[in-house]
C-alpha cells in the first residue's frame, strides 16, 4: 500500500497516569480498590454551551441517550470532591513538576502560566459532566529514521472514573480512578507512514518511563488520528498494543478507501434517503423471526427506513469482517438497541423470503433500493433509525469525522461524533499557577536519565551486547537487572539474557511472569552464585516456581536441579567413559564432543559445563 500517495496523515494521543501520593484536586489515595463501596451517587448529565455559546456536537448526541449514572465511593480512594460536592483542592504540585520534566525531555516550551479550563464529558466518566485539564507545554519534537515529529501539546489533567458495567439503561461507574494526574501528549498530524507511528508511541513510552509514571494495564492509554485525501480525521481510541499499531492502521485506511468507494458509486445512483419512517407491525405479526417476535410480544415496534440505491452496498466489506452494514449498526446500537437488520441479509434470521417480498412491496423498494429494519421498544427503534438514517446520509459525503474503539483484532468501531472545540470553558474554581523560573531551573538540573543514554552506560558498565542493552531498556528491567547483578554478583550477561529473553519465552509458553515476585528471581540468582544449580537450570527453577508457587530452594529441589558434587560428577564420568572404551580407541581425543554431550544429556544441568569438560578430558587421557 503507498500511503504517500493516498495521503495518509497521523497524530498520536498518550494517556499516562503519573506515580503521586495524592490526587490532582484533592488529598485522596492514586490506587485503585476492588472493595465494596461505602455509598453510591446517582447522576443525570446535560450538555452545558461552552463559553461562546455553543454545545458540542459529541455532548449532544451523548444526552440523547438519556442514560442513568451510578457512582462507586469509598472512604480512601473518594472524597467530595470525585462526587462534585465540593470544590477542587490546589493544584498537586508533584504532578506539575513530573509534566514539567516530561516536557523538558520531549523539547517543549514550557508555559509561563498554568490555566486549569473544563472539558465537556457526558459519558457518565466524570461527576461533574466535565474533565479539569491545562496546558503545560507546547511546540516540542522527537526525531525518528522517518523525519522529526512535532509534539504539539501536553496537557495536565485528571483522569476519569472506571467504566465498570451498564444494565438498563444505567451505567456503574467506579471514582477510584477519577481525578488521578494524567498527562495527554499530543503529536501533529505529520507522519504517514504506520511503522513511524509505532516508533513515536514506542519513544514517547520509554520518556515517560524514565519518569515517576504508574505501570500496568491501563495506566497508559494510546489515541491515534487518521486520514487520508478525500477521507476524514478518524479518532481511535484505545490502541494499546504496540504490535498491532500498523495493521491497525492499514485496516482504518482500508476503511475509508471502501468508504469512498461506496460514496462514488451512491453519487452515481443519485441515492437517497427518505425520510419516513415506516410501521411493519401488522406486516411481520405472525413472523417466526425470534427478534422481531418477542419485540411485538413486549409491545415494541417493528420500523423500517427506505434507502433509495442502497441496495448492494450495505453489505460492501469495509474491513476484514466488518461491513457497511456494521457501520450503520453502530449508529442504531449506540440508541440502545441490539441491532439491525437490512436488504443484504436477507432473508435470514427468521425473516422469510415471502416477508421479505412483502416489506419490498409495502416500501415501494424499487432493483436498486434497500431496507433497514429494527425491533424494540417504540421510542428506541424511532430513534435508533433516526441514526442510521443520518449516518447513512453521511455515506453520500464520504468519511465521516468520527471517534472510533480499537478492537482486538485490530479494526475499528463506531463510538461517537469527533469532539470539537466547543466542549472547553473556563474552571473558575482553581486560581492560575505561576510556573516559576526557578522551578523550571531545578527541573533541568535534576531531568532523568533518557532510554539511550542509559543503553550507552549498561553497555560500558557492564560489557553487555548492544542487542542485550535494547531489549532491558525497551523492556524497562533496566532497574531490576543492575539490581541483580548488584545483590547476587552473578555474571550481568547471564542475568540481561534471562530477563530479556528467558522470561519472555515463559510467558509465550502460558506462565505468569508479569507477577513473578523480584525476591523470587533474586533468590533463583542466588542459588546460581552459590553453584547450587547451573546456568542451564535457571529458567527450569522459574518453572517450577511460577506453575506450583514454590520458592526458588523448594523448585530445585523438588525438580531434582540441585547441583551435584564434584565427587558425584567424577562417578558419572567414570562409569561413562568406561562403557565407550572403544569409541575412545577409536577416535582418541575426537571422541571428546560426542561423550561431552552424553554427558550434559545425563547431568541434565546439575553440573556446570566446564567441571564436565574437565573431568571428562582428565578420565579420557588415562584411556590413551
Amino acid at each position: 500500500m503507498d500511503y504517500e500517495e493516498l495521503g495518509l496523515m497521523m497524530g498520536l494521543e498518550i494517556h499516562q497516569q503519573l506515580n503521586t501520593a495524592q490526587k490532582l484536586f484533592c488529598p485522596c489515595e492514586c490506587e485503585l480498590t476492588d472493595k465494596k463501596p461505602e455509598y453510591r451517587v446517582l447522576r443525570y448529565l446535560r450538555p452545558t454551551q461552552s463559553e461562546l455559546g455553543k454545545i458540542d456536537r459529541a455532548a449532544f448526541e451523548e444526552s440523547r441517550r438519556e442514560l442513568t449514572f451510578l457512582y462507586d465511593a469509598y472512604p480512601y480512594h473518594t472524597c467530595l470532591v470525585e462526587t462534585d460536592d465540593e470544590p477542587p483542592h490546589p493544584l498537586n504540585q508533584e504532578a506539575l513538576e513530573i509534566g514539567l520534566i516530561i516536557a523538558t525531555l520531549l523539547n517543549m516550551q514550557v508555559v509561563d502560566e498554568f490555566h486549569t479550563m473544563r472539558k465537556q464529558v457526558i459519558d457518565g466518566s466524570n461527576t461533574g459532566g466535565f474533565q479539569r485539564t491545562g496546558l503545560l507545554a507546547i511546540q516540542g519534537h522527537m526525531d525518528t529514521p522517518y523525519g522529526r515529529v512535532v509534539i504539539e501539546n501536553l496537557c495536565l489533567e485528571e483522569d476519569a472514573a472506571r467504566r465498570m458495567g451498564q444494565r438498563k439503561g444505567k451505567v456503574e461507574f467506579r471514582l477510584d480512578r477519577l481525578g488521578i494526574p494524567l498527562l495527554e501528549i499530543t503529536t501533529d498530524p505529520s507522519m504517514n507512514h504506520p511503522q513511524q507511528v509505532r516508533e513515536v508511541a514506542y519513544q514517547i513510552g520509554q520518556v515517560l518511563r524514565s519518569t515517576r509514571v504508574k505501570r500496568g494495564l491501563g495506566t497508559i492509554r494510546q489515541d491515534l488520528n487518521i486520514s487520508i485525501r478525500e477521507g476524514a480525521r478518524v479518532e481511535v481510541k484505545g490502541v494499546q498494543d504496540l504490535d498491532s499499531m500498523e495493521q491497525l492502521v492499514e485496516n482504518e485506511v482500508m476503511r475509508q478507501l471502501r468508504l469512498l468507494e461506496i460514496r462514488d458509486e451512491l453519487v452515481k445512483r443519485e441515492a437517497t434517503v427518505e425520510e419516513e419512517i415506516h410501521d411493519l407491525n401488522k406486516l411481520l405479526n405472525d413472523t417466526e423471526s425470534k427478534i422481531i417476535a418477542k419485540a411485538i410480544k413486549k409491545g415494541g415496534k417493528v420500523l423500517a427506513i427506505k434507502l433509495n440505491g442502497y441496495k448492494g452496498l450495505i453489505g460492501k466489506e469495509l474491513q476484514p469482517g466488518r461491513r457497511f452494514g456494521t457501520e450503520l449498526a453502530g449508529y442504531a446500537k449506540k440508541m440502545g438497541v441490539a441491532g439491525i437488520f437490512h436488504t443484504d441479509e436477507l432473508p435470514a434470521y427468521g425473516i422469510t423470503s415471502q416477508e421479505v417480498e412483502n416489506i419490498n412491496t409495502s416500501l415501494q423498494i424499487g432493483p436498486d433500493d434497500a431496507f433497514i429494519l429494527v425491533a424494540d421498544e417504540a421510542e428506541k427503534a424511532q430513534n435508533a433509525l433516526e441514526e442510521v438514517q443520518r449516518r447513512a446520509r453521511m455515506a453520500v459525503d464520504g468519511v465521516p469525522e468520527e471517534t472510533r474503539k480499537a478492537l482486538d483484532d485490530a479494526n475499528t468501531e463506531y463510538l461517537r461524533p469527533l469532539p470539537t472545540a466547543s466542549r472547553m470553558y473556563v474552571e473558575t474554581d482553581i486560581p492560575t499557577q505561576l510556573v516559576s523560573s526557578e522551578l523550571l531551573e531545578h527541573v533541568k538540573n535534576n531531568l532523568p536519565e533518557l532510554p539511550k543514554e542509559k543503553e550507552t552506560r549498561i553497555i560500558a558498565e557492564h560489557n553487555l551486547s548492544e542487542d542485550l542493552a535494547h531489549q532491558l531498556v525497551r523492556q524497562d528491567r533496566v532497574e531490576q537487572f543492575e539490581e541483580i547483578v548488584a545483590e547476587c554478583g552473578v555474571e550481568p550477561t547471564t542475568v540481561a539474557s534471562l530477563l530479556a529473553y528467558t522470561l519472555k519465552e515463559l510467558r509465550r509458553e502460558g506462565l505468569d511472569v508479569d507477577n513473578l515476585p523480584g525476591s523470587h528471581l533474586k533468590g533463583t540468582f542466588q542459588l546460581l552464585k552459590q553453584d547450587k544449580i547451573s546456568k542451564d537450570a535457571v529458567s527450569e527453577v522459574l518453572v517450577g516456581v511460577l506453575k506450583e508457587d514454590w520458592t526458588p530452594e523448594e523448585s530445585a529441589s523438588n525438580l531434582n536441579l540441585l547441583m551435584l558434587s564434584e565427587e558425584n560428577v567424577r562417578d558419572i564420568i567414570v562409569e561413562l567413559v568406561s562403557s565407550h572404551e572403544n569409541l575412545i580407541e577409536e577416535r582418541k581425543m575426537g571422541a571428546m564432543g560426542s561423550l561431552m554431550g552424553m554427558a550434559m544429556k545425563q547431568l541434565k544441568g546439575k553440573a556446570d559445563g566446564k567441571l564436565v569438560n574437565k573431568l571428562l578430558k582428565e578420565e579420557i587421557q588415562k584411556y590413551l
